[in-house]
């Protein structure tokens, strides 16, 4: 039986710096002060700026060698290849909000060739979004149109820019969506969920779980046979399927990852 499990990173496998208190012995704010010692798994620009648990990578590399682990996530390939998990180089990554597939580190042509064709028909709208976002008093950062899939940058009162946005963009083509500071415009076709289902039918799995924290991961619950996600997730966001939703009695990524380690026990 093939089994693949798609892990988002961020906030769900690994935890930013920012999480991280610095009078609590290493224990992210997102977290009881139970979790195990935080280990480094990203630097950039010379600093340490995200951390896994010692459990959590205990964890994977057991769960390795049971099930074919896919990190599935938002990040850029740049910014995906800076993560050492330690516990070795994953086969296959699906980054850019799933648009690209990497095998062994590389891009994979054919299915980035799909992911642009899917979205051809929101070529109008994301150029229209660079536009508005171009202009935006509240803008701080500079404008990204990440592999020409979707576009990314910071501002200040996101959430202002944001209905602002859906005023003006095409909703039936096109997803604003924010994460802190962060502003997206997203083609609705280019999703976690339509990556997951592309990648069922790329490697034929049998069963598909996945895991995530965050709106992005949303669609990706939705498409899985299985979605993991935090304690309140279901309260802040409405997603349908077989959802399982952890306690919030231990650090997201070693509650998940043990759930899936004693659901596979109960099947041996």
């Amino acid at each position: 039986m093939m089994r693949v499990v798609h892990l988002d990173l961020d906030n769900t496998l690994i935890y930013s710096y920012k999480h991280i208190l610095p009078d609590s012995a290493g224990c992210p704010a997102v977290c009881p002060p139970s979790a195990d010692r935080w280990r480094n798994v990203e630097t950039y620009q010379g600093r340490d700026i995200s951390y896994m648990t010692e459990r959590t990578q205990a964890l994977l590399r057991n769960l390795r060698k049971k099930c074919l682990i896919v990190p599935t996530t938002t990040r850029t390939i740049e910014q995906y290849s800076r993560i050492n998990a330690g516990v070795g180089a994953f086969e296959y990554a699906l980054v850019c909000n799933g648009g690209i597939l990497l095998v062994n580190g590389e891009s994979d042509r054919a299915w980035y060739g799909q992911s642009r064709r899917m979205i051809a028909d929101c070529t109008g709208e994301l150029q229209h979004a660079l536009r508005l976002l171009e202009k935006e008093p509240l803008r701080k950062f500079e404008l990204r149109f990440i592999e020409e899939l979707f576009i990314f940058t910071k501002c200040n009162d996101p959430d202002t820019v944001i209905t602002g946005m859906k005023r003006e963009l095409d909703t039936e083509k096109v997803d604003v969506l924010g994460n802190g500071e962060k502003v997206y415009v997203v083609p609705k076709m280019l999703n976690k969920g339509t990556a997951v289902r592309r990648f069922r039918e790329y490697m034929g799995a049998d069963e598909v779980i996945a895991a995530g924290d965050s709106e992005f991961d949303a669609p990706m619950m939705e498409a899985a046979d299985i979605g993991i996600v935090p304690a309140g997730f279901c309260r802040k966001y409405t997603v349908k399927g077989k959802i399982k939703e952890m306690k919030g009695e231990r650090v997201f990524a070693e509650e998940m990852l043990s759930w899936i380690e004693e659901n596979q026990r109960e099947e041996v």
